[in-house]
């Protein structure tokens, strides 16, 4: 559905007013697209202080596509070395490095902190690397014009090698939507990929919930960047699930993912194992708890976690999954930080945020798969539109962009995660939000 305040402040009466009301002023998100692959100018890097990793992560930043310099009048990307901020005077030099520098950031910008993870025997590095998590909250919440700020933590026996794959995601159009977040790479090492243009080429994926909306943008992602993709639906949509299937050169799958059967014959669909599954099927039962029958509480359950944990149990035990896997499943920030009437559906969406964090570690210790999620805000769907215009436009401007999300944005971090360079990037939860203001 159209966004008609976000066209108004385009106009130049849309600016003036908004400004003398002192309304949002949301700008227009440049995403990627074949005319636009990159963002559109130098990448400036910077340093905070000593950094072990200074030389190795020039080398990762000039594989971007951007110019990278240390001086930049009007830079596209900043990325800040703040590895070595390991006490509260250390802060000074992430300050001395950002404040010159901010205010000429490009429209549509980003800017990267790089950190490390908390240390349990320092607590003046855990109080000072804790302290860019805040910053960089902030910070997203300052920069406007559409630009975006995150936290990237490197462990300090891991190598920025393994930071390619996300901080191409981040500093590039594709992260458009993405902003506040915090990422934590583990020492895995990441796998290799050998174009850059298609990096799943050869692998399987299946995406549940694919008819439409963002299941079906998630398989055409997917299938843009070289997968070859198995739609999944219930069979009340099949006619949907057929078209999105014709359209990709993907397979449909014609399934109720609650059947008993499921993960069996998922399988079938995949003689030579699955390489990404994504569980992004999902339904609302809307209702405040007083008014809730159980039947409303059980079928929201069923869909959005017990079937996602059988199916993933099950598909692991057998194999089915190669090694090298990727699951990633579809959180939401209802799961983080609530919503009336949606306390069935927050319980499941929280759930899958627990079955990430607890099986990452475990699947990849164990069958050399990594487990994320992505937690979508408020995204421009059919669902979205037929909320009630003014609870639709709270949402849509309760978030540091202003803006509702498109289902590409989410897509787009899906297939981040699903990147054979991604073997870093386990047990995740990348809230796909414009930085909501809710929840945290």
């Amino acid at each position: 559905m159209a966004d008609r305040y976000l066209h108004l402040t385009g106009t130049a009466p849309g600016r003036f007013l908004t400004r003398r009301l002192g309304l949002p002023q949301p700008a227009p998100l440049r995403r990627w697209t074949l005319e636009t692959p990159r963002l559109d100018g130098p990448l400036l890097h910077l340093t905070a202080g000593t950094s072990a990793i200074r030389d190795g992560l020039a080398k990762v930043l000039a594989t971007t596509g951007l110019p990278v310099e240390t001086r930049a009048a009007r830079p596209a990307g900043i990325v800040l070395d703040a590895t070595g901020a390991t006490s509260a005077r250390g802060l000074a030099e992430v300050h001395a490095a950002l404040h010159p520098v901010v205010r000429s950031l490009a429209p549509g910008g980003r800017i990267v902190v790089i950190g490390t993870p908390l240390s349990s025997e320092d607590h003046h590095q855990a109080a000072a690397q804790q302290a860019l998590e805040g910053f960089v909250r902030s910070l997203g919440k300052e920069v406007g014009r559409g630009s975006t700020v995150q936290l990237l933590r490197i462990p300090a026996d891991g190598t920025p090698e393994a930071a390619e794959s996300t901080l191409r995601f981040l500093l590039s159009p594709r992260s458009a939507y993405v902003s506040g977040q915090v990422i934590e790479l583990t020492s895995d090492a990441p796998g290799s990929v050998p174009d850059w243009a298609a990096p799943l080429t050869g692998r399987t994926a299946l995406v549940t919930g694919a008819a439409r909306g963002i299941g079906a943008s998630v398989a055409s992602v997917l299938a843009r960047d070289g997968a070859q993709v198995i739609v999944l639906d219930v069979p009340g949509a099949q006619d949907d699930l057929v078209r999105t299937a014709d359209r990709l050169g993907a397979t449909a799958l014609p399934l109720d993912i609650t059947a008993p059967d499921a993960a069996s014959r998922i399988a079938a669909a995949a003689p030579d194992g699955l390489d990404i599954l994504v569980h992004n099927a999902g339904i609302t039962r809307d209702r405040r708890l007083a008014n809730m029958p159980a039947e409303r509480w059980a079928q929201v359950i069923e869909v959005n976690l017990d079937s996602v944990l059988r199916t993933t149990d099950e598909l692991l035990a057998s194999g089915a999954l190669n090694r090298g896997g990727r699951i990633v499943a579809t959180a939401s920030i209802a799961g983080i930080a609530g919503n009336v009437g949606q306390t069935n559906y927050a319980a499941s969406k929280a759930g899958v945020i627990g079955l990430v964090r607890s099986l990452g570690p475990r699947a990849a210790a164990e069958h050399g798969v990594t487990v994320n999620a992505v937690a979508p805000g408020f995204i421009e769907t059919r669902m979205t539109a037929a909320v009630p215009f003014l609870i639709r436009e709270a949402g849509r401007r309760m978030n540091s962009l202003s803006q509702g999300g498109l289902p590409a944005d989410v897509a787009e971090a899906v297939a981040w995660f699903a990147q054979p360079a991604s073997g870093a990037v386990n047990g995740q939860v990348l809230r796909v939000c414009g930085q909501s203001l809710l929840g945290a």
